[in-house]
């Protein structure tokens, strides 16, 4: 069943409405004797409605053709209502100006005047009426040319808003997703990260007891480093709807994207020298697609910002964990507004687990981002990099897994606040705390040394930047105590 609801439907069968009055206007206009409808104009008249009713894709044609037909019907004698039929041109003139450009509205506007002028000047059209034919014209014209026009705009008025409105609805879904997203972070990967810090460190501390207990903690650390991975990836999907796609952007498709996006900031005028690494097919779909959206982002603010023939370096090289992005320019900072420039590059690096550092470095604009090649297996967002590795006094980091002679390393809980973050490392947001102490027997801790873990050092054991304070814990017997820094917190401890 036809739903004649919707609007479509609807003008459709209106527009078959002159097919079907057309014949009835006719016969009630043809009486015998001088008073009747010549057969051509019978003719001519279903010819228009017939263009009428089904040349509604094509608007200025059917409105030349009409007005064509027009000008012949108003020179044919007839009588009563069969003459409203050859006006249907002047519908057509509406619908060409309300549908088309300004050349149409122009050229549909001509046809129907010219049309109009040349039936009522000669014929059977009277003669006192000849004398006022442009200015009729004039009104035959411009109502109907006045009417598109209007409607036009509403049309245009109403696509806007409905644009508007969705665009509206769009960003209100990204910031929702956003907002999730955030809560995801540091409700649930938060406490992921510290289960897998917490495992390994288990791990080193028991392992050598019995190999069961190894195992089942290696069980453990992994099941907890794939859920954690799951998550980044849901986080990684509600912060970029674009990838609900990664698995359709391979190595080759992101070369040739970055490649195309050097090449257009190359047409806008700027020397771009590129140096990109073609071996991309060790990256996973997320790496992939952040370091796409770098580059794209990097090259419009170079675009932005830097003046046209500026010179621009970028260069995508594979490390021995990633792959590292370096562009450099003249003057292309970022605008560091939500979403766009530094912050959304921080974000898509953040969500990648890579570091990202952005700024201006001698006269020029620096943007350096190290990604892993599988996003899943950095369990801590890393968006910047700490500033020279710098440790608070009496800190001496372990290089990896190192541990003072005779001692049992428990180095749980002691993270970093503030996404600091090294490559290859382990790390999380915030500060991690342990619920209670892990300790070990037969354990001597080093005197002022707080051991780090896969060779993360930890910032807190002295004096920190932040103003610490004694952190409460007991002293280890050499007169040290451990202490908390604005920089992170040392809470778990290894009894002797």
């Amino acid at each position: 069943m036809i739903d004649l609801r919707d609007r479509g439907l609807r003008w459709k069968a209106a527009r078959l409405l002159p097919l079907a009055a057309t014949p009835v206007l006719l016969a009630a206009s043809t009486f015998p004797g001088e008073y009747r409808v010549p057969l051509v104009y019978w003719l001519l008249a279903v010819v228009a409605c017939v263009v009428f009713a089904f040349g509604d894709r094509w608007p200025l044609p059917m409105s030349l053709t009409l007005s064509a037909l027009a000008a012949a019907m108003f020179v044919i004698p007839a009588w009563g209502p069969s003459e409203l039929v050859p006006y249907l041109g002047g519908l057509a003139l509406v619908e060409a100006v309300m549908r088309g450009g300004r050349r149409a509205a122009v050229l549909a506007s001509a046809a129907w005047a010219l049309a109009w002028v040349a039936g009522h000047w000669g014929g059977h059209a009277p003669t006192f009426w000849r004398g006022a034919t442009f200015v009729a014209a004039a009104a035959y014209v411009g109502l109907p040319l006045l009417l598109g026009l209007y409607l036009r705009g509403q049309r245009e008025l109403t696509a806007s808003l409905r644009a508007r409105a969705s665009q509206a609805q769009a960003t209100a879904r990204a910031e929702e997703r956003a907002a999730l997203a955030r809560e995801l972070h540091d409700m649930v990967a938060h406490h992921m990260s510290s289960i897998v810090l917490r495992v390994k460190v288990a791990r080193q501390v028991l392992g050598g007891t019995d190999a069961r207990v190894a195992q089942v903690l290696d069980d453990v650390g992994e099941t907890a480093s794939g859920a954690l991975t799951d998550i980044r990836r849901l986080l990684a999907g509600l912060r970029d709807p674009a990838l609900g796609a990664v698995p359709l952007l391979d190595a080759q498709v992101v070369h040739a994207e970055i490649e195309a996006a050097v090449e257009r900031v190359r047409r806008g005028g700027y020397t771009v020298h590129a140096d990109i690494d073609a071996r991309l097919e060790g990256l996973d779909a997320i790496a992939r697609l952040t370091l796409l959206r770098l580059v794209q982002e990097s090259l419009t603010n170079v675009i932005k910002h830097a003046e046209r023939g500026a010179p621009v370096w970028i260069t995508v090289a594979r490390t021995g964990t990633g792959v590292r992005l370096r562009v450099r320019s003249r003057g292309g900072g970022g605008t560091g507004t939500g979403g766009h420039g530094l912050i959304g590059m921080g974000e898509r690096v953040t969500l990648a687990g890579g570091v990202l550092e952005a700024g201006p470095q001698e006269g020029e604009w620096l943007v350096e981002a190290d990604l892993p090649a599988d996003s899943g297996n950095t369990h801590a967002p890393g968006n910047v990099r700490a500033a020279d590795n710098a440790h608070a006094p009496g800190n001496v980091p372990a290089a990896d897994n190192a541990r003072a002679p005779g001692t049992v390393l428990a180095a749980s809980n002691v993270l970093p606040q503030g996404n600091v973050s090294a490559r290859g490392n382990v790390s999380a947001q915030g500060n991690v705390s342990a619920q209670g102490n892990v300790s070990a027997p037969n354990s001597v801790l080093a005197p002022d040394r707080v051991p780090a873990l896969d060779g993360v050092p930890v910032p807190g054991s002295g004096r920190g930047a932040g103003g610490g304070r004694d952190a409460g814990m007991p002293d280890d017997g050499t007169g040290s105590r451990a202490r908390s820094s604005g920089a992170g917190a040392v809470s778990g401890w290894v009894a002797r």
